[in-house]
């Protein structure tokens, strides 16, 4: 195969900003050039690896593929070039979408650090915390290389049916207990566990979905049970800030990080026949950077000793 490791470079950069032109402009070069290189590549490979339409272009499944090759070879090139030719790494890419889970920012932060120690001083990261919708669409449009959501007995059947329309998998993480977040200064926050009508005076709080907001898309479980007090918010520091000036509550892992948020917010089992399943998910078959088998190692450091499924284990044992 005749396909150079410059024409790689320019494919993965038309894959990520989508756009022909775009990416031409900020790879200096024209926008027929580029064109050509992209068409060479498909007539290399006997195949059409891009869809065009006016809104832009999108990658057919072939192409999902060919651009996880594609990125695999240009990062062994970069790393021949560093270990023997002396000369800089290209900059790191990684992009990842999650709901809003503090872990999730705990473990980009983990995997930053950890990037920096193995001396990689140029990058470009993203850390999009989004809608359940959005995250499945920039993993299916490859802006983010994974996204990380939840499933439960309530959601599953129709998360599961939307994922496998798009070609994404789902990659379990951990099992969860059903907490409730609050303030440390709530009322609730020395009980050892509550139950919904221990909830009923408070607000609940739980992040709007736009105009995909069905109960199936909710970052919560038990979103279809009446709440006489019920707010939306778009972002984790108004929601905990809720939690303090309102006393408000969120039902979530209850995997609180004390880095992020100190000792203001506390996690109390809620009594409930649930169990909330966190996993994060990629397109069929597409080969992850480094940078993000990274992330993922570190997630699974943080959220290992809140999977319900491992204590189990243990007692069995």
């Amino acid at each position: 195969m005749t396909i150079s490791l410059q024409q790689l470079k320019y494919f993965i950069e038309v894959a990520k900003i989508g756009s022909i032109n775009q990416a031409a402009e900020i790879l200096y070069i024209t926008q027929p050039s580029l064109s050509k290189s992209i068409k060479d590549i498909e007539i290399e490979v006997g195949l059409p690896l891009l869809q065009r339409s006016s809104k832009g272009i999108s990658l057919t499944a072939e192409g999902t593929e060919f651009l996880g090759y594609a990125r695999q070879v240009v990062e062994q090139s970069d790393l021949l070039e560093a270990r023997w030719l002396d000369k800089k790494p290209s900059r790191k890419l990684c992009a990842i979408s999650t709901q809003h889970y503090a872990f999730a920012v705990n473990a980009f932060v983990n995997m930053v650090k950890k990037t920096e120690s193995q001396g990689i001083d140029e990058y470009e990261y993203t850390l999009r915390e989004a809608r359940t919708y959005e995250i499945i669409e920039d993993v299916k449009a490859l802006r983010s290389e994974l996204g990380i959501l939840y499933k439960n007995s309530y959601n599953a059947n129709v998360i599961d049916k939307i994922l496998k329309e798009n070609r994404l998998t789902f990659h379990s993480l951990f099992l969860a207990e059903p907490h409730i977040f609050v303030s440390s200064t709530n009322p609730l926050a020395d009980r050892q566990f509550v139950s919904l009508e221990d909830l009923e005076k408070f607000p609940r709080l739980s992040y709007e979905q736009g105009e995909h907001n069905s109960f199936y898309f909710s970052e919560e479980i038990l979103s279809t049970v009446y709440a006489k007090k019920d707010i939306k918010v778009g972002d984790r520091a108004t929601i905990f800030n809720l939690m303090i000036g309102l006393n408000g509550y969120t039902i979530s892992t209850g995997i609180v990080s004390q880095d992020l948020n100190g000792d203001n917010i506390v996690a109390i089992p809620l009594a409930v026949d649930d169990n909330i399943e966190i996993g994060w998910i990629s397109l069929n078959d597409f080969q992850l950077t480094r940078q993000a088998e990274l992330y993922i190692k570190e997630l699974e450091e943080i959220v290992h000793p809140f999977d319900i499924r491992e204590s189990k284990k243990n007692i069995d044992d």
